[in-house]
C-alpha cells in the first residue's frame, strides 16, 4: 500500500478531482446554472453567447486558483496544528498569502 506522499507523487491522489461538494444545494445550483446558460444561448446571438462562455471560462480559472490557494492554506494550517499538538510547542501560524 502506498503512503499518502507516494500517492500524491505518482498522481494517484488528485485532491482537485475529489472536490465535488456534498452540500445538498450543490446539485440544484448546478442545474440552475445549466438552465440559465441554455436560456442565454437561445436568447443571445452566437457571437455574444461565445463571449459569455469565454467570461465564464475565465471565472472558472480564477475559481480554480482560489481553490488551490485555499487547499494550500488549509494544508499549512493543518500541518502547523499537528506540529503544535505533537511537539507541545506553539509554532507561528501561516498567514494568508504566504
Amino acid at each position: 500500500m502506498q503512503s499518502i506522499l507516494e500517492s500524491l507523487y505518482y498522481g494517484d491522489l488528485v485532491p482537485q478531482e475529489q472536490r465535488v461538494s456534498q452540500s445538498p444545494e450543490y446539485r440544484g445550483l448546478n442545474e440552475q446554472i445549466t438552465e440559465s446558460l441554455n436560456h442565454w444561448k437561445k436568447k443571445l446571438a452566437e457571437e455574444d453567447f461565445n463571449e459569455l462562455e469565454a467570461l465564464t471560462d475565465l471565472y472558472h480559472q480564477v475559481q480554480g486558483i482560489d481553490m488551490a490557494s485555499s487547499f494550500t492554506n488549509g494544508f499549512k494550517l493543518g500541518a502547523a496544528l499537528m506540529i503544535e499538538v505533537l511537539s507541545g510547542m506553539n509554532p507561528p501560524v501561516p498567514q494568508q498569502g504566504t
